[in-house]
């Protein structure tokens, strides 16, 4: 059995919301799917209010993973590109999750960290679009609620557009296309996906692509171009398993090619627009396949 003391000054919150911060979504669902926690010795729904003082105990043991122990400078990899007072500009890496998740406790996420950082600041940072976990650039956050319904519209209406530097296996054969191909949404309907790319340069057995979207699909530059036949290098759900195990002994490369290298919109009547730098090791990796 786990115990965990409320502190002082800790404010009532509901018992499901404290918890989810403390662990994996995953493990909160089961411990209460199995009845196992108790507040103050008593059997506790997710909804329980709890606060100071309070004593939660948590009989179902939680085991830790590599993905549950972050080395200490973890806070130390987020890179601010742009900060005003309205919003942050982050060149996110990847293997860091945007949001909590089955896998990600709250406070090992991009959020999660921004929360702790700001929280002195009494600035709770607001995301208002998202990159997947393994794809790395720029990623635009809100500092506050107004700014975060505006800029939540302008992506809603398709006013920002989204630049993506991506290689895909194989060789595509067109210079540039469109992919409108449905993909599930938020209720998990089909509905319509847009992607455009035009070439940058072809290689033996892949393609380097810069790519826009219309859309913002989950997974949705991953998904088109997998259902092209042409998924992403080193895409470990939709991409082609056997190039990748071959591709990452040739070459090193440990993460998925995909990364956000450019965001323009208009924002407060002012034209904005942030890049980020292409990460080392997919540099490195395109060296490697220029043969230089």
């Amino acid at each position: 059995m786990r115990e965990i003391i409320l502190p002082h000054d800790e404010s009532a919150k509901r018992l499901e919301n404290y918890l989810k911060k403390q662990f994996p979504i995953g493990y909160v669902r089961k411990v209460f799917r199995k009845s196992g926690v108790r507040v103050n010795g008593q059997r506790a729904k997710p909804n329980h209010v709890i606060g100071a003082g309070d004593r939660i105990q948590l009989y179902i043991p939680f085991e830790a993973n590599a993905d549950d122990t972050k080395p200490s400078n973890f806070r130390a990899k987020v890179d601010i590109l742009f900060e005003d007072a309205s919003l942050l500009v982050i060149n996110k890496p990847d293997g860091i999750a945007v949001h909590e998740g089955k896998t990600d406790r709250k406070q090992e996420t991009l959020l999660g960290i921004l929360e702790s950082r700001y929280r002195a600041a009494g600035i709770k940072p607001m995301l208002v679009h998202r990159l997947d976990k393994d794809t790395s650039g720029v990623l635009l956050v809100a500092k506050n609620s107004h700014s975060a319904k505006e800029l939540e519209g302008l992506f809603e209406s398709g006013k920002v557009e989204k630049r993506y530097l991506c290689l895909v296996v194989g060789r595509l054969p067109n210079n540039e296309g469109k992919i409108d191909f449905p993909l599930p949404g938020r209720e998990g309907n089909p509905v319509r996906a847009i992607t455009r790319y035009r070439l940058v340069k072809r290689f033996s057995e892949t393609t380097l692509v810069r790519v826009t979207i219309e859309t913002g699909r989950r997974h949705q530059i991953r998904l088109h171009f997998a259902h092209l036949s042409y998924p992403v290098v080193m895409d470990d759900q939709h991409g082609d398993f056997g190039f990748n195990k071959r591709f990452r002994k040739e070459f090193g490369l440990k993460r998925q090619f995909l990364h956000a290298e450019k965001l323009t919109l208009t924002y407060a009547d002012q034209s904005r627009e942030w890049t980020a730098p292409l990460p080392k090791e997919l540099g490195i990796t395109l060296q490697k396949l220029s043969g230089l």
